[in-house]
């Protein structure tokens, strides 16, 4: 029987909201970076405090979450981009979003550029139990982001962390030693010339040439005993100045000619079939590489340069031409934000994405939970070692109860990459947005860097070209000439 009313339905027994009465949310993500569900039985989290699967997508299961929990309807429009620079021309051209995540110099531009819309001081309620972004955020990821500003503000007023990491050098072990990748200067080693890769990303690439041409400082005992260490690292990694960027290609050009290729996806299969020996590579993806080298019994590992490591973090943000002033969809981008950060939900991610939740939750247990799952020592396995990582889930490294027992190994590897130590997290930075007139130095140097550059033509050369076309065009004017008096 179906009775309608003003703007509802009475069907079964069930109220239904019409159409006018749907919240329509419009999110845009990376792709592949949401659990799309589907999972097989065989793919069942079996945690002590229960199982978790991916049987919907995560839209579908939020979609329904909110009218159970508001008794409202909402119709999420999920589109993808492929990269930061796709999503901000979409914008500028003219595409609605409420709900973007861009990694964190792109939503620090967007903040710059007053694009955004803070989150409400509701979202930070934390005596609302379905506030689970501020209830579970990892206190290291919340510093973070509070200590960091742009245009004097909190980049934590705007941004609510997804998925964070750091970068680093997947290495066979058996060809490069630990020591020799836990180094930039990997990348000036003659030893492995034509057997690394590095990224096809200027600002990675960028941060890596940076880390190389400041090594002995940066990681000198006086610098790093400074009391404004983190500004200082902070400032030299994000040093994007007319010397600083000339020197730098001058270092990428000399690179190139020794590096094996520059890459975005292909060094992870190159590890995994031996063509290289050390791949430059985001730590998520280097647990997939692991894991897929593994597969085939070949074990590989992953070192942090101890200099310093680029630290990333991808965010939440709403767009102003969205929400538009609309108090609905604000707070259905906020409970979207909330629902991918309750705990069973954030494992949901990390299982289907490969990367580490900025959400810790330690309150909960069942985030820390699933780590000990993937990485904790079987019960006979021997070269067993404690790993703190309290430092992520609590904020203090000693905390008894955040400590994995896992094998030596895995202080090397996968576990490593994920929940790296408080001492690699120390030694990390930022690297912060670039303003149009620091992109289109960057842009250049990139250009001749991966080009042609002409610039880099020696003096002589341009002589020796000159004079043979010199004789080219004197050649051709004498043929001219004789054919003209035959």
């Amino acid at each position: 029987m179906l009775i309608i009313l003003p703007s509802t339905f009475i069907m079964n027994g069930m109220t239904v909201l019409a159409e006018d009465d749907v919240i329509t949310l419009r999110i845009s993500n990376c792709e592949e970076y949401i659990d799309e569900g589907g999972w097989d039985d065989d793919e069942v989290i079996d945690l002590d405090s229960g199982d978790i699967i991916g049987k919907n997508s995560m839209v579908e299961d939020f979609e329904k979450w909110y009218y159970k929990t508001y008794k409202k309807r909402v119709r999420v429009e999920y589109s993808t981009y492929g990269t930061n620079e796709d999503l901000y021309n979409q914008i500028t051209l003219g595409d609605k979003f409420d709900l973007v995540c861009p990694s964190d110099y792109m939503g620090m531009k967007m903040i710059n550029e007053d694009m955004l819309v803070p989150l409400s001081e509701e979202f930070f309620d934390t005596s609302d139990e379905n506030n689970y972004y501020i209830k579970g955020v990892s206190p290291y990821i919340k510093n973070l982001m509070d200590s960091t500003s742009v245009k004097g503000e909190k980049w934590s007023k705007y941004s609510a962390g997804y998925m964070w990491g750091n970068m680093g050098f997947v290495y066979n072990p058996d060809k490069v030693t630990n020591e020799e990748a836990s180094t930039w200067k990997i990348l000036d080693n003659e030893k492995f010339s034509h057997c690394i890769t590095i990224k096809d990303s200027v600002r990675d690439t960028y941060f890596a040439v940076l880390g190389l041409m400041n090594s002995d400082l940066i990681s000198s005992e006086q610098f790093k005993s400074r009391a404004d260490y983190d500004s200082e690292l902070k400032r030299i990694m994000n040093d994007t100045s007319e010397k600083t960027v000339a020197e730098a290609e001058k270092r990428l050009q000399d690179i190139r000619s020794r590096v094996y290729s520059f890459e975005v996806d292909s060094g992870k299969a190159d590890m995994v079939t031996g063509k290289v020996y050390a791949n430059f590579q985001w730590s998520g993806d280097a647990v997939y590489t692991l894991d897929q080298a593994e597969e085939d019994d070949y074990y590989l590992e992953y070192a942090v340069p101890k200099e310093c490591s680029n630290l990333w973090c991808d965010g939440w943000v709403m767009l102003k031409s969205g929400i538009e002033n609309s108090k609905e969809r604000q707070h259905a981008a906020e409970a979207f934000i909330n629902f991918v950060s309750r705990p069973d939900n954030v494992i949901r991610n990390m299982y289907y994405i490969g990367y580490s939740s900025c959400i810790s939750a330690p309150n909960d247990g069942r985030i820390f939970e699933y780590a000990e799952w993937n990485y904790g020592a079987e019960d006979d396995e021997e070269d067993v070692v404690d790993y703190p990582v309290g430092f992520f889930f609590t904020g203090n490294s000693d905390d008894e109860d955040f400590v994995i027992k896992t094998s030596e190994s895995q202080t090397r590897r996968q576990l490593f990459a994920l929940y790296p130590t408080e001492e690699v997290l120390k030694r990390c930075a930022v690297m912060m947005f670039f303003n149009d007139k620091e992109n289109a130095r960057m842009n250049r140097m990139w250009i001749n860097v991966r080009c042609f550059n002409l610039n880099s033509v020696p003096m002589y050369v341009w002589y020796i070209l000159l004079g043979i076309i010199l004789l080219i065009v004197l050649g051709f004017v004498i043929v001219r000439i004789r054919n003209r008096y035959e």
